[in-house]
């Protein structure tokens, strides 16, 4: 990996308390193999190639299989995502873009089908966080190395 800055030596309080909330979404009730794919989904709308790279590569040692990581970009079209990933994918598209799409009753009923209301707040924060890992990787000229 290339970088700007070494944020983790400049800011280490700071990226602390980032990592922590990664920590407690890790512990969370959501699904990892979803918690992967929102992180990736994410990614691919910011344009983070590092999280893209990263989170396809710890999905794949999951068990993820190809066709699902090729197809996330086109998960409404595809029938091999279970109901509850596609509703997760649906809400980390509209928070990731809540400029333009918001998080609309609909949506969020549609959510609290699948999920109870810890869940719903997990699923947000999970969003959140990849969503601010993108922009600090982003930000700091994070770009993966040919492996």
């Amino acid at each position: 990996m290339s970088q700007r800055v070494s944020y983790y030596d400049v800011a280490p309080e700071g990226m602390k308390i980032v990592m922590e909330m990664e920590k407690y979404t890790k512990k969370s009730s959501i699904n990892r193999t979803t918690r992967e794919l929102i992180k990736i989904r994410v990614s691919q709308i910011n344009g983070c190639a590092f999280c893209i790279d990263t989170h396809t590569s710890d999905a794949r040692k999951m068990g993820e299989t190809e066709q699902r990581l090729y197809c996330l970009n086109a998960w409404n079209e595809c029938t091999f995502y279970t109901p509850e990933e596609r509703v997760a994918l649906e809400l980390s598209e509209h928070i990731t873009l809540i400029p333009t799409k918001r998080v609309p009753e609909e949506l969020y009923k549609r959510v609290r089908e699948q999920y109870d209301e810890k869940q719903y707040t997990d699923l947000v924060l999970i969003i959140n966080q990849i969503n601010s890992l993108n922009r600090i990787s982003i930000a700091m000229g994070n770009t993966p190395t040919k492996k």
